[in-house]
């Protein structure tokens, strides 16, 4: 009888896998072996692998080129990184090797565009576009960079007032998109994106306020699903829609040569994880060519911003097992040494899968089990009917400690769970180490990025300053303050 955990795994899935192998009864992931990581660095732990990000830009960039070639499209492919996706300093390095272009969301985005300029990460070449609902900081910085030079930043207009407060900030001519309010799919609660502007309406609106203004050109139209780019009946409509659009739009304003296909691709959630991404992109390049060939309009420039997709797979979790909780005759607890809603909030907020698998003991029987969090919220949880499919460790012997791993963790959740700030309970946030090859020898470089949180830092950021030197002495001098009571 199979009953091992490696038993389930080769029964359920095809393993191994490109990114996962198993060696001597412990799990690798992209030929890290994940228990040295756990006995070198301790647990809770989280870590990036720079490699990944560039392997999905690169293997992005060839699906475009393959489909442009295949059907004689006669345009340039831009690579965008939403950089709300991951703003650390790392990830945008490591994109950045890739000659890649950025997508902004908010004012202090500008600001770490301004940065990497200043290093030279990025030249004035780089495409800067800039999304989101714009108000006086972030329309003040959108105007420093274009007045200090940067010409290809191109702010995507998102409501009525955007020109005239462009208009006001900017010197000399710049260039514009228009995003369109895309209809959402019937499950949302809402009918129509609260970004951009309706599909009714944008023709209207660049006669209005765009065609007779000397300093503005109309460069892109904006197309943003928010549901990401799936075939799907609605996902075709809705492009096809968009066509229309750009289409009337390209007839009236020669300006305009550029479509953003913004939405994000997929990334692994399951070890059954099937999405063709290759015919995906052919299938989207065929559809915008065949919709301007019939019309007569030259095909438009494409740009896509993908950040789930350039960084999501770089990042993983790692937990040990603390505990088991037998609450009935049915429900057993794992209770793991860190919190799910500070750690992977997603997996709380908007019920979002992550890949799961056990790091050792593959070898050992398993047992189905519900995963708990520290903190003493009944949410901070990760089981079964939360998440689609039922979860299998190997069972739990407190004499043989059991670390688990989450993979493709990459995106989004240390900006919304609050990197070096507070999280519920104060459960601290773990170790994070950034991992990368050498490019000659192909080894590993490791480093640790930051530290696991310590109570004087929670503290402080708390305003308990004056207690945490009294009494802890281990606090440096420097950190002190007086404080007159």
């Amino acid at each position: 009888m199979k009953t091992r955990y490696i038993d389930l795994i080769d029964q359920t899935h095809v393993f191994p896998q490109e990114e996962f192998q198993l060696e001597d009864n412990n799990l690798h992931f992209h030929g890290i072996d994940l228990m040295e990581l756990v006995e070198t660095y301790g647990a809770p732990l989280k870590f990036t692998y720079l490699p990944k990000i560039s392997e999905n830009i690169q293997r992005a960039k060839g699906w475009f080129k393959n489909a442009l070639e295949a059907h004689g499209y006669n345009a340039t492919y831009n690579y965008c990184y939403c950089t709300k996706s991951s703003h650390f300093q790392h990830v945008l390095q490591e994109a950045l090797k890739n000659d890649i272009h950025i997508e902004t969301s908010s004012a202090f985005d500008i600001e770490i565009v301004e940065n990497l300029k200043a290093q030279g990460k990025i030249t004035d070449d780089t495409h800067i576009v800039c999304n989101g609902f714009k108000r006086d900081q972030y329309i003040e910085n959108i105007a420093r960079l274009i007045n200090n030079g940067h010409k290809k930043c191109i702010p995507i207009i998102d409501n009525y007032e955007e020109i005239s407060l462009l208009d006001e900030r900017i010197e000399g001519d710049f260039n514009i998109g228009i995003r369109i309010a895309s209809e959402e799919e019937p499950k949302f609660e809402f009918y129509t994106s609260r970004l951009g502007i309706g599909y009714k309406n944008i023709v209207a609106f660049y006669k209005a306020q765009i065609e007779e203004n000397p300093k503005v050109q109309l460069k892109m139209l904006h197309f943003f699903i928010n549901t990401g780019i799936r075939d799907t009946a609605y996902y075709w409509n809705e492009l096809l829609k968009c066509m229309k659009v750009y289409i009337e739009l390209k007839k009236v304003c020669p300006t305009l040569d550029s479509l953003n296909i913004g939405g994000g691709f997929p990334i692994k959630n399951s070890l059954s994880f099937e999405y063709d991404y290759q015919y995906m992109v052919y299938e989207i390049v065929n559809q915008i060519k065949l919709a301007c060939d019939e019309a007569g309009v030259a095909v438009p420039h494409l740009y896509t911003e993908f950040g789930s997709f350039t960084v999501g797979e770089s990042g993983a979790a790692i937990y040990k097992v603390l505990y088991q909780k037998q609450q009935n005759d049915r429900e057993k607890w794992n209770m793991i040494d860190s919190s799910f809603i500070t750690t992977l909030p997603d997996s709380w907020a908007i019920n979002k899968r992550f890949l799961m698998l056990a790091i050792n003991r593959w070898n050992d029987n398993y047992e189905r089990v519900l995963l708990g969090g520290l903190t003493c919220d009944s949410d901070d949880y990760y089981n079964s009917e939360q998440h689609a499919n039922g979860i299998y460790l190997p069972n739990y012997d407190n004499e043989k400690p059991l670390y688990i791993g989450f993979f493709n963790t990459g995106a989004y959740q240390e900006t919304i769970g609050g990197f070096g700030g507070l999280n519920h309970c104060l459960i601290p946030q773990p170790k994070h180490l950034l991992i990368d090859r050498d490019t000659i020898t192909n080894e590993l470089k490791i480093e640790v990025f930051k530290g696991q949180q310590k109570a004087e830092e929670l503290l402080e950021i708390l305003g308990y300053n004056y207690l945490l030197n009294k009494y802890n002495p281990t606090v440096k001098e420097t950190k002190k303050q007086i404080i007159n009571v």
